[in-house]
């Protein structure tokens, strides 16, 4: 399944604030998460992930620092800031808005049509 880009790019910032709530993590570990967390249906690239965590470290939603992996490998790692942590906050809110909304859309057409008598 392709999922359109601007559902991707809608659920981006979320998606990363989100996962680095968790915990601290370095650019190739979060598109590893991506693609765990939804079972393999969303492969983001380098070219997609950078300049989105470049973005969110301007506006000041993360912060990086250098450090060095297990096997020596310099990385840099990326942390959620507490203004990135409210960020996620209100994102979250909008998206139970968003999904509740859709939630009822999706149910509605699952109903069996309305019919009136003469009519099929």
């Amino acid at each position: 399944m392709r999922i359109d880009k601007d559902l991707v790019a809608a659920s981006a910032t979320p998606l990363v604030l989100g996962i680095l709530a968790d915990g601290d993590l370095y650019g190739y570990a979060i598109l590893k998460r991506v693609g765990e967390l939804s079972g393999g249906r969303m492969q983001w690239t380098d070219g997609m992930l950078y300049p989105l965590l470049h973005r969110l470290e301007r506006l000041g939603y993360v912060s990086s620092s250098w450090g060095t992996s297990d096997v020596g490998r310099k990385r840099k790692h990326y942390a959620i800031t507490p203004t990135g942590r409210e960020v996620l906050t209100d994102r979250q809110e909008q998206w139970t808005v968003v999904a509740d909304a859709l939630r009822q859309v999706w149910q509605s057409t699952q109903r069996p049509p309305l019919t009136v008598e003469g009519w099929a």
